[in-house]
């Protein structure tokens, strides 16, 4: 665990200045945004049954933008989510 503790008249930036200088240095940024951005791989049925929800949802809009239930509103808004 790092530790900093504030000297006699040291100001707090200086204090702040020290302690991210002392996190850059001992790696722990960068092992967090190692362990942080790291996804496992997904298993084939876990993969599969994505690729199937996405179709499914995929088709009942295609569906209902056929018949007229659905208005480009609701379009752009489902397509940002």
């Amino acid at each position: 665990m790092l530790e900093v503790k504030r000297k006699d008249g040291e100001s707090f930036e200086s204090l702040i200045r020290r302690f991210t200088r002392k996190t850059i240095q001992s790696g722990k940024i960068l092992q967090a945004k190692k362990i942080r951005f790291f996804s496992k791989t997904k298993s084939k049925k876990e993969a599969r049954d994505g690729a199937l929800r996405r179709k499914n949802i995929t088709a009942r809009f295609d569906y209902l933008k056929k018949i007229g239930k659905l208005d480009d509103f609701e379009l752009r808004r489902g397509k940002r989510r």
